[in-house]
């Protein structure tokens, strides 16, 4: 293996552990740890389901106030995590299984201060299996 392999397989365990930390983050309630994620100094945006866009961290950590300090969200949990890395940022794909309906998410993350945090957020609905159909061919139109 080289060294830019090891780096990105090492880079890539550190993003799915942060990944991992969001969804740990939301689950427990815990606006700390969520905040702790996010970048500080970076753009940051998010697109919540049924939301429209946040931009600015002030905009983006309001929400998530807002939602931590709500009733308890429903169980959630992230599967199918796919990493991407793009040298210093990495995209996380994945789907959010929810009770009654499982969202498709991206979370993007960026090298900040020596560290990656996250930057983007967007999850939406998935429509049920049999109405999305056979998997499509892979071009985009």
């Amino acid at each position: 293996m080289t060294a830019q392999m090891t780096a990105q397989t090492t880079d890539g365990d550190a993003v799915l552990a942060l990944n991992q930390a969001f969804y740990r983050a939301f689950a427990s309630l815990d606006f700390a740890a969520m905040d702790a994620l996010w970048a500080r100094h970076l753009p940051v945006a998010c697109l919540h389901p049924g939301w429209t866009l946040l931009m600015g961290r002030e905009a983006v950590m309001d929400s998530w106030r807002a939602l931590l300090a709500g009733p308890q969200p429903p169980s959630l949990h992230p599967r199918n995590e796919q990493v991407v890395m793009l040298g210093d940022t990495a995209l996380v794909l994945c789907e959010e299984v929810m009770p009654g309906t499982v969202c498709a998410a991206s979370n993007l993350f960026a090298r900040e201060e020596g560290g990656w945090r996250l930057v983007h957020h967007q999850a939406g609905p998935l429509a049920p299996a049999a109405e999305r159909g056979p998997t499509p061919a892979r071009r985009l139109h």
